[in-house]
């Protein structure tokens, strides 16, 4: 996907991108591959697909689950190299973000992002999702959540569910295999304090490789034991 292509894909979309949010994304692609050399971020690197496969990847949330007001506090867990959370910023600029990474080299470039590219009310802390998940400073205090890959849909809605305050959403990007795990995670779903709500499967472009969205409504507070100790969620999900 050049980016000729990638603009036209998100115009069918309604989504309209300014000379600035291309110079973004542009800057961003630059720095990925930059700071790629230096650590490990991504196994893919060729311009067509990092556009592809990253940046409209994380882009198609925006109408698979398509929600009224973006004015809200989203957090992304296990963001990696910032999928979906930078491109969603750069297309929401109103959005506020908080980005959850492990490893504080991931941190280090998401700050560098943050800072080239002038994102305001964005931050990223280095912590363990199930850290953050019993620290009050984050805890239901989410209206959005989501992870893309990152584990199974039982473990990462341990990892989501708590952030995310009562009424608001858990968005969870999966692959082909993503209507599969739904049966395995119900029960972690419904212990979490949520419900399942949307399945959207489609298709990325070009490749036409199969992509999963679920949409996960937060109906209860998350009981207090949850998520448990740090590695606990991945060792012993829930089933």
């Amino acid at each position: 996907m050049n980016i000729e292509q990638f603009i036209m894909a998100l115009r069918k979309h309604g989504v309209e991108l300014s000379d600035h949010q291309l110079e973004q994304f542009e800057r961003y692609y630059e720095l990925l591959i930059e700071w790629n050399k230096k650590i490990n971020l991504t196994a893919i690197t060729e311009k067509d697909e990092v556009y592809l496969k990253h940046f409209f990847d994380s882009l198609m949330l925006l109408w698979e689950l398509p929600l009224d007001n973006y004015q809200q506090r989203l957090v992304d867990v296990g963001a990696g190299a910032g999928f979906p959370s930078i491109p969603l910023k750069i297309v929401k600029p109103e959005l506020d973000i908080t980005i959850i990474d492990s490893l504080n080299k991931r941190i280090n470039f998401l700050n560098i992002v943050i800072e080239e590219l002038q994102l305001d009310n964005v931050q990223a802390i280095h912590a363990r999702a199930e850290d953050a998940g019993q620290n009050p400073v984050y805890r239901e205090q989410f209206d959005i959540a989501t992870a893309r890959a990152v584990a199974s849909l039982n473990v990462l809605s341990e990892f989501c569910l708590p952030l995310v305050r009562k009424g608001g959403y858990f968005l969870a990007l999966k692959a082909a295999k993503g209507q599969d795990e739904l049966e395995e995670a119900k029960k972690a779903i419904h212990v979490l304090g949520a419900k399942l709500e949307i399945v959207n499967v489609a298709l990325l472009p070009v490749e036409e490789s199969e992509r999963t969205f679920i949409k996960i409504r937060k109906t209860l507070d998350t009981p207090k034991k949850y998520p448990r100790k740090a590695g606990k969620p991945m060792k012993q999900p829930i089933i």
